[in-house]
Formats: C-alpha cells, sequence, structure tokens
C-alpha cells in the first residue's frame, strides 16, 4: 500500500487536538433568533480566576482526546472526532452529577480530577486561546430543557454559566424545538454542520450541546503551482486520482512508527500536523499504540529538518453516538436509567439518565487552510415508568373531591378549569 493511502485518519486526530479550542465568538453573522424561552433571565456569569494549567490536566486532556480516538476508529470510513466537544458537553452534564456516577465521570473526563477543578482548567483552557480574522475559533455551549418536563436546579445553570457561558433555554420538545436546535448548530458552526436532532424521544426532558467552529488560513497559502494530480490508495486498495497540495515545511516527525509534518496556521496559533505510519504498519495498529503522552512528546519532539510535504485535499462529513465508547471507557453509570445520579440537574419524573451523546463533524482541507466543525448533544431522559407505576400530571382541567373515607362518599367535589 502507498504511503498515502494511510495519511487521512492520522491527520484527522492530530487536526482535532490541534484545533480542539475554546474562544470567544467575535464574528459578525445575523442574529439568532428561536422561539424557546431563555432561562437564564436574572442570572449572570460570576467572575472566575484563570489557573495555570497544571500537568495533570494536560496528560489528562491528551488522555481523554486519544482514548477517545481509539474507542471511534472506524476500519472502513474515515473518521472525524473532536475530543474536546465531547469533553465540554459531558463536563457540563457532570455538574449535575453525584455519587458513583460523578466519580466515573470525573476519572474518564479528567483523570480524576475533581468537576470543580475541571470546570476551572476548562475556562483558564479557553481564556488563553486565540480567534481572530484569519485563525477563528468559536465555541459555544447550550442547555435545552423541556417544558413540564423538569424543574431545573438553579445552581446547576450558575455553575455552566460561569465556567462555560452557557446559554439556557425551555422549550415544548416539539417540532419546533427540533428546528430550533438544529438553527443553533448551523449558525455556530457557520452553516458546516445543519442539524443533529430529527426527532425529540418523548422521554427526553434534557439537551446540552456544545459546538466548535474552527476556520483558518495556512501561514502560507498554496499557490496554483503547488497543486498536482496523483493516486490515492484507499483503504480497500481503491486507487483514487486526487488533487495534492505540496510545499515544503520546517518542522519533521518521526516517531519510530510513523513520519510527518508539522504545518503552522497564520499567525502561528494553531497548526495542522500529518502523521503517516511507516510501511507495514496499519492506520489501526498505529492509533491503538498511541497514548496521550505520546502524542504530546511527538509534538515536542518535532525536528527542525526541512520536510517535502503533499498534502490531499479533502472534504467529508461525519457522525456516530459515542455510548459504547464512553461505557468502555468506563463511564458506566450514566447511562444506566436506574443507576444515574444526575439529580443536580433538577427535578424530573423518573430518574434522570443519559440516554444518548451524538457527535457530528465536518472538515474541508483546501488550498487557503482548513475550516472545521464539531457539535456534540448529550441526551438526557427521564427513567421510563414500569407497568406498576403510574403517573398523573395536573396541567389541563380536572375534577376534585373530599371524601368521607368510611363511606367513600365526597365531601367536596369539583373542577378546577384554570389556576
Amino acid at each position: 500500500m502507498k504511503r498515502f493511502s494511510k495519511i487521512i485518519i492520522l491527520i484527522i486526530i492530530t487536526t482535532l487536538i490541534s484545533i480542539s479550542l475554546w474562544g470567544c465568538s467575535n464574528n459578525s453573522k445575523r442574529q439568532l433568533q428561536l422561539s424557546a424561552n431563555d432561562l437564564m433571565y436574572g442570572i449572570t456569569a460570576r467572575q472566575v480566576d484563570v489557573a495555570a494549567l497544571s500537568d495533570e490536566f494536560i496528560a489528562s486532556k491528551a488522555d481523554f482526546s486519544i482514548s477517545l480516538f481509539r474507542k471511534t476508529l472506524q476500519e472502513d470510513e474515515n473518521t472525524l472526532i473532536s475530543a474536546t466537544s465531547v469533553l465540554l458537553a459531558l463536563a457540563m452534564t457532570a455538574n449535575g452529577a453525584s455519587g458513583e456516577t460523578l466519580s466515573q465521570m470525573e476519572a474518564v473526563l479528567g483523570g480524576g480530577l475533581p468537576i470543580i477543578e475541571l470546570n476551572r482548567y476548562l475556562y483558564s483552557f479557553a481564556s488563553g486561546l486565540f480567534s481572530g480574522d484569519r485563525s477563528r475559533l468559536d465555541i459555544a455551549n447550550s442547555i435545552w430543557f423541556r417544558e413540564d418536563g423538569i424543574v431545573v436546579n438553579p445552581e446547576f445553570l450558575q455553575t455552566n454559566a460561569d465556567y462555560f457561558g452557557a446559554n439556557a433555554y425551555s422549550a415544548p420538545f416539539d417540532q419546533t424545538t427540533v428546528e430550533d436546535i438544529n438553527a443553533w448548530v448551523h449558525y455556530h458552526t457557520d452553516g458546516m454542520i445543519e442539524e443533529i436532532l430529527e426527532v425529540i424521544s418523548p422521554e427526553t426532558v434534557m439537551y446540552l450541546i456544545n459546538a466548535i467552529m474552527f476556520d483558518a488560513e495556512w501561514a502560507r497559502i498554496y499557490e496554483r503551482r503547488d497543486i498536482r494530480s496523483g493516486h490515492f490508495t484507499a483503504f480497500d486498495n481503491r486507487e483514487q486520482t486526487v488533487s495534492f497540495m505540496r510545499s515544503t515545511e520546517s518542522l519533521f516527525i518521526n516517531d519510530d512508527l510513523a513520519t510527518g509534518f508539522i504545518k503552522p496556521y497564520h499567525g502561528n496559533h494553531y497548526s495542522f500536523v500529518a502523521l503517516l505510519p511507516n510501511e507495514g504498519v496499519c492506520v489501526l495498529e498505529y492509533v491503538n499504540s498511541l497514548t496521550g503522552a505520546d502524542f504530546v512528546s511527538t509534538i515536542q519532539n518535532a525536528q527542525n529538518l526541512s520536510v517535502v510535504a503533499a498534502l490531499p485535499k479533502f472534504e467529508f462529513e461525519f457522525d456516530l453516538s459515542l455510548v459504547d465508547a464512553l461505557v468502555n471507557m468506563g463511564m458506566v453509570d450514566a447511562f444506566c436509567d436506574s443507576d444515574a445520579n444526575l439529580t443536580g440537574l433538577g427535578q424530573s419524573f423518573g430518574n434522570l439518565f443519559i440516554s444518548d451523546v451524538m457527535h457530528n463533524t465536518f472538515i474541508s482541507v483546501g488550498e487557503r487552510g482548513t475550516r472545521a466543525g464539531a457539535v456534540t448533544s448529550v441526551a438526557v431522559d427521564g427513567e421510563s415508568v414500569s407497568m406498576l407505576d403510574r403517573y398523573v400530571i395536573l396541567n389541563s382541567p380536572f375534577v376534585f373531591a373530599i371524601i368521607d373515607n368510611a363511606v367513600s362518599l365526597p365531601i367536596f367535589m369539583g373542577t378546577v378549569l384554570e389556576v
């Protein structure tokens, strides 16, 4: 198999880790119009002190990124994840978890860091990131609640406003809510991702959503003379004719199992990293050999050597559910309708649990630079009521009575048509 046959999947992991960053939106897009009710009235984000990022946080973030990528790697299609998008959405959710559910989430998301420390480090990580006209990074967070489906814990909203700048909305969770959430996703990914929902389950009472949008020019834009046609050998040995963008880069990578290069974006705030497994080493084998520490070390030990690089132009979308991956990583109880402890989110009918974590991504790599978007949606459901359980919600006109228990006759009886 030709060397270029293995480049795309490894490009993806390094691209997303390079761009998995949190910045504030500075764009001038039109105002987003939603029909949902804003729940943030009266809630103002409190000041949070920026803390120096600890080695423990950096190591845990790298481990989470690599571990999640290994768990979601596909054998027969391009893979694209933003571990940071997933981390932010689940960290917001963890602010409503307790007991063993919280312990498992802390272990998976932050390597055992308490959630309050993880919140602080993620906030600090965000505060130091760059976003400009030619190297732009936007991150947005939102929480959506079903009307009459959950009584929201105000401290949960306050914490996620403080550390994540999350907006919160109350909505009927009907088709208008589907349209609102998809409009929010489309807006905050600059149109790269059209939607993350098709329908809303009757059991779902909450969504916690993160969106990341990255749009940056290369430090040196490819010229027409740099583009040449060539052959790319796919995973199933199909030969494809593609356009390769050729350049000479100054940072060379060699970790014994793969070689690669680092290509900076405008302003040198972000870079594109490519790793090509050596002949005889398949992509799956290479990724499965990686750890977070290995990856960070590989990047930090790049050599200042001239390297001729050829990068294929590519563009694709990817989506998948992360439930199996996260369960395999040790986050078990949060997905169990009976064992989950998410009482900090609020009160609902039945026990609250995470029913799904959907992840949608997009990437386009071309002559001028890279555009990438990611959305992670955490769906929280109320535990289904068994056949032996019943509940009644008096949310429409009803009849009432005050009876004499001895003979079961009414002393008072009436109706409530309005309150």
